[in-house]
């Protein structure tokens, strides 16, 4: 029998994080507070947007590679 049961160790810790939500009922959008776009409109439906908090984890800040970038 295999056990789906987390470890505390495998759960990432989750922190109230400032977002932004679609007003718009049909659109499911939200996006955190630091990649919002300028202008402050949905990225999927161009419709306003209202400010929120969420429970996600912390973003890890740190240089990714990008495949097929490579000298030479």
């Amino acid at each position: 029998m295999v056990d789906n049961v987390d470890t505390p160790e495998e759960q990432p810790v989750l922190t109230p994080t400032p977002i932004y939500r679609c007003k718009d009922p049909a659109c499911k959008a939200w996006v955190r507070e630091e990649y919002l776009p300028a202008d402050q409109k949905c990225p999927m439906c161009k419709g306003p947007m209202s400010r929120s908090m969420k429970h996600l984890p912390a973003l890890t800040k740190g240089k990714k590679k990008r495949a097929g970038k490579g000298k030479g």
